[in-house]
């Protein structure tokens, strides 16, 4: 049999550096990018998703950005379709595949880990979870399927809702099937301590608002429905408030870092559970360049 072709994912809590080990990774062994986010596929949706910008790519090609208008709801199906397409125009060129974003979701239905349930939408139910805030969403989430709960968007109203109608429609919490997956994986995990990582919250928004992060906001919000700008996640809608005058600039970057803070734990809490990740300092490049060599001679 052929060998499968060699992918390496780069994962970590949002905002511990995984765009950029991506770019340093991949100018030392011909690699290209596929960005695994789930909002970054967005047209527009560029500093308050941390999409990277084309001067910061150093001339490295990236994948499945902008693919999709923001207005459009873009699946995880979708994305492990068009990853596939990347991989394989990718590895064509002799070029290595890097996977980098905080989807973890769309990482694993890639990997084989997850499938898509094949459930239609069920208004009726929907319409049972329309008394329930986004907060309350996630509480019975997290009751009935704490590993999809430690990974979805907390504001992502649509996505709590589907997750929580493919649970009541199957009658339980489907238990996870596994495919083989026909690539050959290395799990690379950024480690970062608490501290660093608040701090990086809080210098990514003053960064943000320097760059536009406020004329952005309200330029997507102009453009789509109240109700899909709400699913946008909270750097949008936290913003937002902040242009209404309805929270203080202090009361934004304290949200804005709790917020964070706590994606970041659910993050961390669903990639602990992952045997097969080596987890690194992102600043020990001989250590992870050996360790993908390594990979790429087995």
């Amino acid at each position: 049999m052929a060998p499968k072709p060699k992918v390496i994912a780069i994962v970590g809590p949002t905002s511990s550096g995984k765009t950029n080990l991506s770019i340093t990774l991949a100018q030392h062994i011909s690699g290209e990018v596929i960005s695994a986010d789930s909002r970054q596929v967005y047209l527009g949706l560029d500093i308050g998703t941390g999409k990277i910008t084309p001067d910061q790519m150093n001339g490295i090609p990236h994948h499945l950005l902008d693919v999709a208008d923001p207005d459009y709801i873009y699946t995880g199906a979708e994305f492990a379709h068009a990853a596939a397409v990347a991989i394989h125009d990718i590895t064509t060129r002799g070029n290595l595949p890097i996977i980098a974003g905080g989807t973890f979701f769309y990482i694993d239905l890639l990997r084989g880990k997850m499938q898509a349930a094949p459930v239609e939408p069920d208004q009726v139910f929907r319409d049972t979870l329309e008394q329930y805030s986004n907060e309350e969403l996630l509480e019975l989430l997290q009751q009935k399927d704490p590993r999809r709960a430690n990974t979805i968007e907390p504001q992502n109203r649509r996505r709590l809702v589907r997750a929580l109608e493919i649970i009541h429609t199957l009658g339980s919490v489907p238990k996870p099937t596994t495919v083989e997956s026909p690539y050959d994986w290395l799990m690379i995990g950024i480690t970062i301590d608490k501290e660093t990582l608040r701090e990086k919250f809080a210098k990514r928004l003053t960064a943000w608002l320097e760059i536009g992060l406020l004329e952005e906001v309200a330029r997507v919000r102009a453009a789509i429905s109240p109700e899909r700008f709400l699913e946008l996640g909270f750097e949008y809608t936290l913003t937002a408030d902040y242009i209404d005058k309805q929270i203080t600039r202090d009361e934004l970057f304290e949200q804005f870092v709790q917020k964070n803070w706590q994606y970041a734990k659910r993050q961390l809490t669903w990639l602990k559970r992952d045997p097969d990740i080596v987890w690194v300092d992102p600043t020990d490049i001989d250590t992870i360049l050996g360790l993908t060599q390594s990979f790429l001679q087995q």
